[in-house]
């Protein structure tokens, strides 16, 4: 197990049919293999929490998940609700529709929202890259910087696409060292793990953790 890579992953379970017993077999995963986190849906949080009590691994949770088209009121709701179960991380979605709208002030406040009610609790910020044109990227990464946000991420996994280099290297060229770069959906190989890393990644989204950090390099 290659454990510099595990500190960089989100051992990630979205799917609205997850059961307690997939949490607690995630959970008992990530303590194991010493991942960043598990990332879940809220309802799973506190349960997680105890579980992880103690472990140095930390909860995350998904905000506006996943079309981001919530009102940044519930947004904010969402977030509190959540760090006040024990949510260590916070990954919200933004209003797609409103960036494409070129509504950005609308696009930030709902961001800033977010990272304010979260206090202290890193947030990280999915832009959903396969909706968005380079341009839409770029001006979403630089909105999620000025809100105050310590990641953006690529994708939700519940849209057209994934994380791709391309992607990965224009986020970074973006935001430079303001933020960092997690990169999720489709992460699958050590190999692209790699490349996404030299791309500037520095997080990762995936349930494939365990088969990542386990092979062997050539």
């Amino acid at each position: 197990m290659n454990t510099t890579l595990a500190k960089m992953m989100d051992h990630t379970v979205l799917k609205p049919e997850t059961t307690r017993a997939t949490i607690e077999k995630f959970c008992s995963e990530a303590r194991e293999h010493g991942f960043a986190s598990v990332c879940i849906n809220p309802c799973h949080v506190k349960y997680a929490y105890e579980l992880l009590r103690d472990s140095g691994v930390k909860v995350c949770t998904v905000v506006g998940f996943p079309l981001g088209a919530s009102t940044t009121d519930v947004k904010a709701f969402e977030t509190k609700n959540a760090v006040d179960n024990g949510a260590q991380e916070i990954d919200m979605v933004i209003n797609i529709g409103a960036l494409k709208d070129k509504r950005y002030e609308y696009v930030l406040e709902d961001i800033e929202a977010v990272v304010k009610a979260a206090g202290k609790v890193i947030v990280k910020v999915i832009i959903e890259t396969s909706a968005l044109s380079d341009e839409e990227k770029v001006i979403a990464c630089q909105l999620a910087v000025k809100a105050g946000a310590a990641f953006v991420k690529t994708s939700t996994g519940f849209g057209s696409g994934g994380a791709t280099v391309e992607d990965v290297t224009l986020m970074k060229k973006t935001v430079g060292d303001k933020a960092l770069i997690k990169a999720s959906t489709g992460v699958k190989t050590r190999e692209f793990v790699e490349e996404l890393i030299q791309a500037g990644a520095v997080r990762f989204g995936t349930s494939s953790g365990i088969s990542i950090c386990s092979e062997e390099q050539d």
